[in-house]
């Protein structure tokens, strides 16, 4: 399975913190909002990936997360001119995703907690497969509908009088149908071809999973002042009280074995002294005293 992280748009609901540069650039917390759903995609097991954006923003990202290799990864990078609606990002990334299954995930969605994407990714069949999550203010996103037997029987997109507290969040994933659906769609009123419209394709052929997402996941939309704040706070508290970091790609790399220890230390000699890199230092020394111990035939019964 191959990801797509679509980061375009101009993010225009945080003015002017994005006059300049890309919202998926602005901090959460110590981190750059896009490691947050890069790191997702790694999570799932995720190496190949396609990052589109502004051709105003692209060259940042690349800046930024290079190719990849650093991590294990191969990424590449696709320019939108401009907005035409989510489901354009499998057109646009037609040649990318090839023959193979694809999972898109959107630039400023951000998901904290077990989620098992690796057995979802090991267990996805084909179809389409998304995820509910209980909001308080439904009426800003797109929201399932259910029957009287707990099927999903409709999704309706930002409902005025909505029929359930379940919204879908910017985490999908999809057999290789999706490009062609997606080319069939017809624009919106907005003018852009809707992911809403999409998913509604596969639902009505029967071949749309659904996973409600439970107490135990936390899903932060950053796409306002207020819910960008809200995040950054919330991934602070977290890091605070366990130690641990969140959404950090080199970790993620070197604990899904995308790289090795060595490559891991080789990264950290060619970081600056940082809290980042002071957290890095930590995970290195962790992975060099298990080494040790298990080479002594010493078992680590830490998880």
């Amino acid at each position: 399975m191959k990801g797509i992280i679509l980061a375009g748009g101009h993010g225009t609901r945080l003015y002017p913190l994005t006059a300049n540069t890309s919202k998926q650039l602005l901090p959460v917390y110590d981190k750059p909002m896009i490691y947050y759903p890069l790191s997702t995609l790694m999570l799932s097991g995720i190496r190949e990936i396609a990052l589109i954006s502004t051709p105003r923003d692209l060259p940042d990202f690349q800046k930024l997360l290079g190719d990849g290799s650093q991590w294990g990864l191969k990424i590449e990078f696709i320019v939108q001119d401009y907005p035409k609606g989510l489901a354009d990002a499998f057109i646009l990334g037609e040649n990318f995703i090839g023959k193979s299954k694809v999972c898109l995930i959107l630039g400023d969605n951000i998901f904290y907690g077990n989620l098992r994407l690796t057995d979802v990714v090991n267990n996805f069949d084909g179809g389409a497969l998304i995820f509910g999550y209980a909001v308080k203010d439904p009426e800003r996103y797109g929201i399932l509908e259910f029957n009287d037997q707990g099927k999903v029987k409709n999704i309706i997109e930002k409902p005025k009088n909505p029929k359930s507290r379940y919204a879908i969040p910017g985490l999908y994933y999809y057999d290789n149908r999706v490009i062609r659906l997606a080319k069939e769609l017809k624009p919106s009123s907005r003018g852009e071809i809707e992911i809403t419209d999409l998913n509604l394709k596969y639902l009505e052929s029967k071949n749309l999973e659904v996973k409600i997402l439970g107490r135990g996941v936390a899903w932060l939309d950053t796409g306002t002042s207020d819910s960008l704040e809200e995040a950054s706070s919330f991934i602070k508290s977290v890091e605070k009280r366990q130690s641990f970091k969140i959404g950090c790609p080199e970790e993620i790399a070197l604990r899904m074995k995308f790289i090795d220890i060595d490559m891991f230390d080789l990264l950290l000699k060619e970081m600056p002294s940082s809290d980042y890199s002071n957290y890095l230092k930590l995970v290195s020394e962790e992975i060099h005293f298990n080494k040790g111990n298990r080479e002594r035939g010493i078992v680590n019964l830490q998880i």
